[in-house]
């Protein structure tokens, strides 16, 4: 319990020595065992915590979420093949869980077996709670990113991709036509990959609905996003399109500036370690990032959009959604991979102050 506190403190080390204790106590305790293996995947030891996954399930053999676990570590470890066989045991246990079987696709991915990986995940679909639609097309390749890694951390990555064809893009905007009926917040991520090529009549259709439009921006060309709610780039990719600044008043002058041009309720720039800043008409607020080990980025901006249309979804005025993001975000960068924030971490994070 002590090791769950410090957890939440944002104090890992201590938090993996005290669960380490707990282990060398009772070494039959299987809990404490996956707790452990979870810590040390999320702080970058993928060998420990294989070392405590496989503990855990010499005690329980049959349980579906350690397997899971140890498949998620072999992926965080490059064994894809390990992986694999792992999530198939999760799902012979629990043969109806998508998130199982969208892991088991991701294996499959990883070993560029597209085939396989398609049929996995047009499956987890069918049982995910999410109305999803997937569209194949035998021409286009499937994107594969190869992330080159040091010492824990993402040093660059490599894209190898073929844009997506006209005409299944004008399938996928007659199914988003369809999709946002009883919504109300629409978030619209864009990669840079060509699937939101016709991001300028979706974002039209859904205004003509009065739905809330969060736009996760991409590339220098920002007219695109006109009449979104809220735009959220990064420094670098604000940087790309409005130029450099000198200080912060320059800064938001071009934000201000931008935000006017494109006609947007508010402009959310995310910053990195300085945490974010929000701007909407005649005023300016700032969200500070929490302190701690930064373990790796990946995924932190899809974190931000996806905690704000939830928080706007749920009712939540705009600048406090945004301090909840935040959390959120610091929560993700301790955590190896593009990896999940749990509603409980968050509501921990968020009682925490």
């Amino acid at each position: 319990s002590y090791a769950q506190v410090l957890k939440s403190q944002d104090k890992a080390p201590a938090a993996i020595g005290e669960l380490q204790a707990c282990v060398k106590l009772n070494p039959d305790y299987p809990d404490a065992q996956n707790s452990l293996g979870l810590l040390l995947q999320h702080h970058g030891d993928v060998e420990q915590a294989v070392a405590a996954f496989r503990q855990a399930l010499k005690l329980q053999p049959d349980n579906p979420d350690i397997h899971n676990n140890l498949g998620l570590a072999y992926l965080q470890g490059g064994d894809a093949q390990g992986a694999a066989k792992e999530f198939q045991e999760a799902i012979r246990v629990q043969p109806e869980d998508s998130a199982y079987i969208g892991n088991l696709g991701a294996a499959y991915l990883q070993v560029a077996d597209f085939d396989s990986a398609i049929a996995t995940f047009q499956q987890a679909l069918k049982l995910s709670p999410q109305d999803a639609t997937l569209h194949y097309d035998g021409d286009v390749p499937t994107t594969v990113k190869l992330r080159v890694i040091g010492r824990q951390q993402q040093m660059l990555r490599i894209d190898f991709e073929t844009p997506p064809s006209h005409e299944v893009l004008l399938d996928k905007l007659a199914d988003y036509e369809r999709m946002i009926s009883d919504r109300n917040v629409i978030i619209l991520s864009d990669y840079g990959k060509g699937g939101l090529t016709h991001i300028s009549q979706m974002i039209e259709v859904a205004r003509e609905r009065k739905k809330s439009i969060l736009v996760d921006p991409k590339g220098d060309d920002y007219s695109r996003y006109s009449g979104a709610t809220v735009v959220t780039p990064n420094r670098a990719e604000l940087r790309e399109v409005v130029g450099s600044w000198r200080n912060e008043d320059e800064l938001t002058q071009k934000a201000q500036a931008l935000r006017e041009q494109l006609g947007l309720r508010a402009l959310l720039v995310t910053r990195g370690s300085e945490g974010m800043t929000l701007y909407e008409a005649g005023s300016r607020r700032h969200e500070r990032a929490t302190e701690h080990e930064v373990i790796d980025v990946s995924g932190a901006g899809d974190t931000v959009i996806a905690t704000l249309g939830v928080m706007l979804g749920a009712g939540m005025p705009l600048d406090e959604a945004v301090k909840v993001s935040n959390v959120a975000a610091g929560i993700k960068v301790l955590k190896f991979g593009t990896a999940v924030v749990q509603p409980k971490e968050l509501r921990d994070a968020l009682a925490q102050g």
